[in-house]
């Protein structure tokens, strides 16, 4: 990020770091976390574009010689209602539109970039049919750290169709772009509102407007509201009014029917390998200068500060087409007045040709864009193709480059290509299980500091003992204890300790193992599904046929992400009771509760109230949400995997369970300071080092927060 002379901070176009690259076939877990995070940008691997490539060319042909569902066809229980060829992308534009009926509250950011991310690695493994401008589209937003809006409720495991739908809307233009990128600079397009206009003796009226009055001076008016002169005049039928606020309304799509097009557009989405269509009108983008975004051509400029009241921009309500629009502070300033596609200002050229940039007094830049068209194909389809420009709303309602990517031509069969898939789901999934998987290492540490809180036995975690039953989790987890003990592999026998430990210790490497398990199968089937197509209908990779499938039926990852939430709940069950067991003099041989005060002290017993309230919530994530049940679609679609709900009940879990662990974790530093000696065992070192010190009743929330930030260090022990 870089600082102009002005003050105003603002993020550089294209945030460099280590790079991911997307294959279609190779990303890891880790990877896609790095790119969730902004840790990484990504790279498209040239020969997986390709492979993109050729699977939109097959769905051409395929769809050239016979009827595609979801393109030449309604989608669900309309999948019978067929769609006429004139009609297949204005039909695809519907299916967003209706589809993006997401609810609930807007989703975190690292998910959305993940879920954009999946999308995209998925495009590229060849089976979609998409454009590939959309996979261009897809990793420029992850490059420039901006992103939609999605809602959480819409998925149940058979596609992830609203939150796709959303995305699929912003990636055309209709719905506004959010993130980093826009948020931490001054937008061009971001005026909350017109400052007032201070007390000034008089100003003129304008000249190409002789019904405007002079306006008298006033002391001070927070927006000066339309002359009604101008407000009688007639408007464009095609013109509608701009809005007062900085709302970031849609701005109406222009399909293009018989080789027309009616409004703004904004052509053009990365894509080189675009389809020959009918001659295509380009009307400008225009942005209104009294609220600083953008508006249908036309939009009266309503009196900057020191404009005159009414003055208007080119074909404006209430001047005519042409006027220029005079100088002064308010006014449009860098390019002079408006112009019609290079004539003078005032010449009266048509209001809907394109005009050059124009800069606002202050710094706000208005953006008015004319685009072509991508070039034709190097393999010409059958029949011509048709496509459906959008002008971009909101803050991304003009292109700005390096700012947010270029809106994406809709063409036919991109619409249903884009929406199956359940990247949201998987994206969930993926952070949950990195997630879990730190603090299932994490466990390791705080587990073995117990043990040694507690003197307790040693013989549970013997690799002779695991070796009869080699799970490997479990043998993993008896490692890890021997290793950050630096016990042997066959510890030898405890003169006069007991003669055996509660499970919360002796059964640890058995439950914890079968988390350890289940995380790693969980992992194993997002990489499956993050790297493979599962696009209906999906194009053979050989180009002779379309099969319709069942693959975005997400029961694999439901199923994974239900026994990995049920594995959880085990080993965190295993945690609240070491805890029980630090409280308990008969097991550390110190003060109840640890208590460094009189013999009534509380010490560390509310550490269990709040474990144990985290350990409920867990347990109701555990709930398999597979068990669930919805017959949809008119009875068409009569079963879902319910994979989003998991996914983010695994999200809840493992939040719920570093809650518990870092009770457990705060318990048992406090027991072994009191015990004496320091063990020399180096995650005491590390974890002593960071938590608060003293044994006085108090709160205790300082100390549960910081054990949960040293979660993350002590996995990597």
């Amino acid at each position: 990020m870089d600082t102009p002379a002005d003050g105003t901070a603002r993020v550089s176009p294209h945030h460099e770091g280590p790079r991911v690259v997307l294959n279609g076939n190779a990303l890891t877990v880790g990877e896609l976390i790095a790119l969730a995070d902004g840790a990484a940008v990504p790279s498209v691997a040239p020969e997986a574009r390709e492979r993109a490539v050729r699977s939109w060319r097959t769905a051409q042909r395929l769809a050239a010689a016979g009827r595609l569902y979801g393109r030449g066809t309604g989608v669900g229980a309309q999948r019978s209602v067929a769609v006429d060829e004139d009609d297949e992308v204005a039909h695809g534009l519907r299916l967003l539109r209706s589809h993006a009926g997401g609810a609930g509250d807007l989703l975190p950011v690292r998910q959305v970039r993940a879920m954009l991310a999946i999308r995209a690695n998925q495009l590229l493994a060849g089976g979609s049919g998409i454009q590939p401008a959309f996979v261009d589209a897809l990793t420029e937003a992850l490059r420039l750290r901006v992103h939609p809006a999605v809602n959480e409720y819409g998925g149940v495991g058979t596609g992830d169709l609203t939150a796709l739908a959303q995305t699929a809307l912003t990636l055309l233009g209709e719905r506004p772009w959010a993130g980093e990128g826009l948020e931490d600079t001054t937008d061009p397009l971001e005026l909350t509102a017109v400052p007032a206009v201070p007390a000034v003796p008089a100003v003129p009226a304008v000249p190409a407007v002789p019904a405007v009055p002079a306006v008298p001076a006033v002391p001070a008016v927070p927006a000066v509201p339309a002359v009604p002169e101008m407000a009688a005049a007639p408007a464009r039928p095609e013109v509608s009014e701009a809005p007062a606020a900085l709302a970031e309304p849609a701005v109406p799509v222009a399909a293009i029917a018989a080789g027309e097009v009616d409004g703004g557009a904004v052509a053009g989405g990365g894509s080189d390998e675009g389809v020959t269509d009918g001659p295509v009108g380009q009307a400008p983008v225009v942005a209104d200068v009294s609220t600083g975004i953008g508006a249908p051509t036309g939009t009266a400029l309503q009196g900057g500060p020191g404009a005159p009241t009414g003055t208007a921009l080119q074909g404006g309500p209430g001047a005519p087409a042409g006027t220029a629009v005079p100088g002064g502070p308010g006014a449009l300033t860098g390019t002079g007045a408006l112009t019609d596609s290079g004539a003078p200002a005032g010449s009266g050229a048509p209001a809907d040709t394109a005009v050059p940039a124009a800069r606002i007094t202050g710094g706000a830049q208005l953006s008015f864009v004319r685009a072509p068209l991508p070039a034709p194909p190097s393999e010409p389809v059958t029949r011509p193709e048709r496509a459906c420009v959008v002008s971009a709303p909101g803050r991304s309602r003009a292109p700005l480059p390096g700012r947010v990517p270029v809106p994406v031509v809709l063409r036919a069969g991109d619409a249903l290509a884009l929406l199956s898939s359940n990247a949201l789901a998987l994206a969930q999934a993926a952070l949950a299980q990195g997630e879990a998987g730190m603090l299932l290492r994490a466990t390791h540490a705080v587990a073995a500091l117990s043990l040694v809180a507690v003197s307790g036995s040693p013989e549970a975690y013997a690799a002779p003992v695991h070796a009869l039953r080699p799970y490997p989790g479990a043998v993993h987890a008896a490692g890890e204890v021997r290793r950050l003990l630096g016990l042997p592999g066959r510890p030898p026998p405890r003169p006069g300790g007991r003669v055996q430990d509660p499970f919360g210790f002796r059964a640890f490497p058995q439950v914890h193992g079968c988390a350890l398990d289940a995380s790693e199968r969980l992992r194993e089937i997002v990489e499956v599904e993050i790297n493979c197509p599962s696009e209906n209908p999906l194009m053979d990779p050989d180009g002779a046929a379309a099969y319709h499938h069942g693959g975005f039926f997400a029961a694999p990852l439901g199923l994974a992400l239900d026994a990995a939430g049920l594995a959880l709940l085990q080993t965190a069950q295993l945690s609240a009771a070491r805890l029980t067991a630090l409280g308990d003099p008969g097991l550390t041989g110190l003060p109840a509760f640890l208590g460094g005060g009189p013999a009534s002290s509380s010490g560390a017993m509310i550490l269990e109230y709040t474990a144990n309230s985290a350990l409920a919530e867990l347990r109701s994530c555990a709930t398999p949400a597979s068990a669930g049940h919805a017959v949809l679609s008119r009875g068409l679609e009569e079963a879902a995997s319910f994979a989003g709900q998991a996914a983010r009940q695994a999200l809840r879990a493992a939040n719920a369970y570093s809650v518990v662990l870092a009770c457990e974790l705060v318990a048992a530093v406090r027991a072994l300071r009191m015990l004496p000696g320091s063990p020399p065992v180096a995650a005491f070192a590390v974890a002593a080092a960071a938590l608060p010190a003293g044994t006085d009743d108090r709160p205790l929330t300082d100390d549960v927060t910081a054990a949960t930030e040293l979660l993350p260090l002590l996995a990597r022990l």
